[in-house]
């Protein structure tokens, strides 16, 4: 599970460069992660994006912070303490810092991304940790497509797109950079469905997500019809739901709670 269920939740939102019309500083969305055991689909984890306001000595960015937690009963199966997040522009969600860094069930890993816009190009620094416990560290400097982004900064501009004129069967594919690799998203438009939530009861637009045979020894999303999600048809477009399939079994992504909405 070192490509764990949380990598893939990231993977339910995937962007494009756009003006941010949606998201604003101060958000929180808490959501609940179920994972199917013997049969019976089970609450396992709290998954956290939330937003915030970072003032550097050149320019005000945008902190998007997504953190997932497995619940203290389920630690002693699988332990998840995982962090993502990248320091963006407010006005496009261009990506200028992005970190990883997770512990899941003991595999430990950090990853920064630091870019250049300009010229296209990201310095990598990846951190791991040995059988020993001891830590080593691999820097690269990669070139990426204009484009390109990491899973964070591409996790909310899906939130900018004009869904409303989309048409039943439209598709777009997205580049995302996942450890070190440029990795394709396809992304379908369903149409509209409602259904209930912790929110109450929404109509949303339904989204069938997949991914392309390039992310490392994954097999993750590969059917599209059995990974879907469902974002509220307003001006907010809030993910209310995920529904995902991957070769070790299935889950659930639900929404517990939201603040800090911009409209």
């Amino acid at each position: 599970m070192k490509q764990s269920i949380f990598f893939i939740v990231l993977l339910f939102s995937i962007s494009i460069n756009s003006q941010n019309k949606t998201i604003a500083p101060g958000e929180k969305l808490v959501f609940t992660a179920s994972y199917n055991i013997s049969g019976l689909l089970t609450d396992i984890a709290k998954v956290t994006m939330e937003t915030s306001e970072v003032k550097t000595s050149k320019s005000t960015l945008m902190r998007l912070k997504c953190s997932a937690a497995t619940f203290s009963s389920f630690d002693g199966f699988f332990k998840v303490r995982d962090l993502y997040e990248s320091y963006v522009s407010p006005k496009t969600l261009t990506p200028y810092l992005y970190k990883r860094d997770i512990d899941e069930g003991g595999y430990y890993k950090f990853m920064q991304y630091t870019y250049s816009p300009k010229s296209k190009t990201v310095k990598s620094l990846k951190r791991k940790k040995n059988s020993k416990g001891e830590f080593w560290e691999e820097k690269n400097t990669l070139n990426i497509g204009g484009s390109t982004k990491d899973i964070v900064a591409t996790l909310y501009n899906i939130r900018n797109l004009d869904i409303d004129k989309a048409s039943p069967g439209d598709t777009q594919k997205f580049t995302v950079l996942f450890d070190n690799e440029e990795t394709t998203i396809s992304l379908k438009y369903i149409g509209k469905e409602s259904i209930s939530t912790k929110l109450g009861r929404k109509e949303c637009y339904k989204l069938a997500v997949s991914v392309n045979k390039s992310i490392k020894g994954s097999n993750a999303l590969k059917d599209s019809n059995s990974n879907l999600l469902w974002l509220t048809a307003d001006a907010n477009k809030i993910p209310v739901l995920a529904k995902f399939k991957i070769p070790v079994g299935n889950g659930e992504l639900k929404i517990a709670s939201a603040s800090g909405l911009k409209h």
